[in-house]
């Protein structure tokens, strides 16, 4: 079974208005399944005889009818040269599609950045709309056009048994489609393999020790949806696991995991304030899929909803992923926002017209929901009367549980099982 994906019409577009797209994220997030739906031809570098042949003749590998897929293109680094050097010569739309889990083991082999020629689109693993576990009766699009269509809704039967299972299991598509009694097993297997790097051909990874990988990701998760300094990470990973590690070191681990595309940080919102309050430019700490975190960790759904500080904090990191997919969906990029003041804001959706949104991350209940609105309006009202930036065209907390609705002060409430872009 296939469930469709939103990621699809971004790769038709950049197949109709470009020679070649790559698409790139974790494993396991169902590029390559994806990618096969918009194929002609295919060849996937999946076992050592072909990425020795496509490293002997790159150039063989394009042979195929348009377009042709190259799955795991980065095994063999010089396929992207050699794509890059047939568009250069001979130019058509959508002639080709790469895929990939991770950068190029020797990224200096490619010697061309593929501007004007390869198409970049990033790919996660499944948001609840995709996994068809979101109604989508609240849409992000509607809500940047005035929120007309704005349910009032109780939303019952959704609760944070529900929500807790789906933070701990994830979004990736082989775990969506298993049965539930088995799905966070399923997750389980992904990490234990996430870092079996023996038979790897990328040299940087084989170098790198799966423990401390392992380590910077549990001090990550540890972290997970603050803006904590590079510097408490590395403290964090010495004094739990009596190590040293410099921030060379760190650097490189960190290198690796972003190469996996397990760890994505959000970038800090700085819209130009005419005071002198700072905004501060951190990022926050986030995960591709929030079920990384709670394997690092070794969280289950019971522990999420024993300690609600923490899952708080998960949920943040699992609302992001969600909004981060709908967003791109709609030509936006997901930031945060915070500053000296005190400020802060989960996240601003920002559209490429310059229209924007802001969002409070809450479990639910009358207390937060009044907490996140009241914290919404304040920036509101900084942010139009202190910047150049529009008003903003909605904003919304977002919630784990409890019924969608638009209060009077006309900030919108709504839980996650009910969003769609």
């Amino acid at each position: 079974m296939y469930y469709s994906r939103l990621v699809e019409k971004e790769i038709e577009l950049k197949l109709r208005s470009s020679g070649a797209v790559v698409v790139a994220g974790p494993k396991f997030c169902g590029k390559t399944t994806t990618c096969m739906l918009f194929q002609k031809s295919f060849v996937k570098l999946n076992t050592k005889q072909t990425i020795s042949m496509a490293r002997m003749n790159p150039k063989a590998m394009l042979s195929g009818e348009k377009p042709r897929l190259i799955d795991e293109w980065q095994k063999s680094p010089d396929i992207w040269n050699q794509v890059k050097d047939d568009l250069d010569f001979e130019y058509q739309f959508g002639k080709y599609i790469l895929t990939g889990s991770s950068t190029p083991a020797d990224k200096t082999e490619v010697h061309h950045s593929g501007a004007g020629r390869i198409a970049p689109v990033k790919m996660r693993p499944m948001s609840l709309w995709e996994s068809k576990e979101s109604n989508g009766m609240v849409s992000l699009a509607d809500l940047f056009n005035g929120g007309s269509n704005f349910p009032w809704n109780m939303n019952d039967g959704f609760t944070l048994d529900d929500v807790a299972f789906l933070i701990c299991r994830g979004g990736w598509p082989i775990a969506v489609l298993a049965p539930r009694e088995i799905a966070i097993e399923i997750t389980k297997n992904y990490y234990s393999g996430l870092f079996v790097f023996e038979d790897s051909e990328n040299e940087r990874f084989r170098n790198k020790k799966p423990e401390i990988l392992r380590m910077i990701l549990k001090s990550y998760a540890r972290n997970i949806s603050t803006e904590a300094a590079v510097s408490t990470i590395i403290s964090d990973i010495r004094q739990s696991n009596e190590r040293t590690m410099d921030t060379k070191t760190y650097d490189e681990y960190m290198e690796a995991l972003k190469d996996l595309y397990i760890i994505e940080d959000i970038e800090a919102w700085n819209p130009s304030i005419r005071s002198k309050t700072s905004i501060r430019s951190t990022p926050t700490r986030h995960f591709v899929d929030t079920s990384i975190a709670c394997r690092a960790l070794g969280i289950s759904p019971e522990d999420l909803k024993n300690d609600l500080e923490s899952f708080g904090l998960f949920f943040e990191d699992f609302a992001v992923r969600d909004l981060s997919i709908y967003a791109n969906s709609l030509g936006g990029t997901v930031k945060h926002y915070r500053d000296n003041a005190g400020l802060e804001c989960d996240a601003v959706i920002h559209l490429d017209d310059g229209r924007w949104g802001g969002i409070e991350i809450k479990l639910g209940g009358d207390e937060l929901v009044e907490q996140g609105a009241a914290s919404l309006k304040k920036l509101r009202d900084k942010i139009t009367e202190k910047s150049n930036e529009k008003a903003p065209s909605f904003l919304l907390v977002l919630t784990a549980v409890g019924g969608a609705y638009k209060r009077e002060d006309g900030v919108f409430v709504a839980p996650i099982n009910m969003l769609k872009p």
